[in-house]
């Protein structure tokens, strides 16, 4: 078996999917195999092949006839959901700025997994965008790599950082967490539960959020927390109620992650004779449709997805024209909407 070859690649600008071979000690025609999902190749070839891809920061280059700097008309969006109506209004949005401007728009679903997201960049990359509209700061080191070594114009959604040289749209999601938190204490009650699931990073914002509330409140109990990696949907919001309730039948008020969780919660709360919000108050997060139909309706906070969909794209093309960009990171807030839950 041929040994992985430690040559380094010729000083030239970048890569190419030959020195990938050549430091992963298999032929090109493999080499690209492996990079593109082949079943055919061998998985301890394709881990060779990706760890030298990795190692060489490569990005395959189909348009490697056409100048270096060449871009097409396209623009790449991440999310890590397609099943979620939050990143839906989201992708509408940047689609009713960027279509006009005559840039085409590519979706690509990470399934909140790294190396999802790492595979659809590498493929992405490959056919040169003009920009990258990419949800949240948290992924893989190569992932991050990938996408400064492209020198792609990029902005973030959903999240905020003052970090330098870095565009973003979203809100702060501990400062949204801490307020329906701190909604949820009002009229003297300590007991304040928080339940999630699914358990990315915008999820732990939020928890965050909440902790920081409880602590200032002096009634911060690591016990009163439910989390669970389980995907988020309804059903499972009724099931995180009973189990909730089990554990702690005191319990005087609900934070839930968001509002699939929190609707299945009151549905199953009047199915077993729960009293919301008298013996129980039940917030959520996001304000999806539906939310305002529930009995009794439910109090969460209003994300502005569409908005920071609308002006991330605004920012991006600005970005691709070479114009400048006079706030880097925009904050677009959130909203408390109290109904009958709370």
């Amino acid at each position: 078996m041929k040994k992985p070859n430690t040559a380094t690649p010729r000083t030239r600008g970048g890569s190419t999917l030959q020195d990938v071979a050549v430091l992963a000690g298999v032929s090109p025609m493999t080499a690209s195999r492996a990079l593109r999902g082949f079943d055919s190749v061998a998985p301890e070839l394709a881990e060779r092949v990706r760890a030298a891809a990795e190692q060489l920061q490569y990005v395959p280059d189909p348009a490697a006839r056409a100048l270096a700097s060449a871009r097409s008309r396209s623009v790449v969006v991440l999310v890590p959901s397609l099943a979620n109506t939050v990143f839906i209004d989201l992708l509408e949005a940047v689609h009713e700025v960027l279509a006009p401007a005559g840039y085409q728009v590519l979706i690509g679903n990470t399934h909140y997994a790294r190396d999802e997201e790492e595979k659809l960049l590498r493929n992405y990359l490959a056919h040169r965008p003009s920009g990258m509209l990419i949800t949240g700061f948290e992924r893989s080191e190569a992932a991050r790599r990938l996408i400064e070594s492209s020198h792609v114009p990029c902005v973030y959604l959903m999240e905020l950082t003052d970090a330098p040289g870095v565009h973003c749209v979203g809100l702060s999601q501990v400062a949204a967490g801490e307020a329906v938190t701190r909604h949820l204490l009002g009229g003297g009650r300590g007991r304040v539960g928080f339940v999630a699931a699914q358990l990315d990073a915008r999820t732990m914002q939020r928890a965050e959020g909440y902790r920081r509330a409880m602590m200032a409140a002096g009634c911060y109990d690591p016990a009163l927390e439910l989390l669970s990696p389980a995907r988020s949907s309804v059903k499972l919001g009724g099931q995180l109620l009973t189990d909730y309730l089990r554990r702690h039948p005191d319990v005087e008020a609900l934070f839930f992650c968001n509002d699939d969780l929190a609707q299945g919660a009151l549905l199953e709360a009047l199915r077993t004779g729960v009293k919301v919000p008298d013996e129980l108050r039940v917030a959520g997060f996001n304000d999806l449709e539906g939310s305002e139909c529930t009995v009794p309706r439910l109090t969460t906070v209003r994300t502005p997805r569409a908005e920071i969909g609308r002006r991330a794209a605004a920012m991006l093309l600005r970005m691709m024209r070479g114009e400048t960009v006079p706030v880097a990171s925009v904050d677009v807030g959130f909203e408390l909407v109290c109904r009958e839950s709370a």
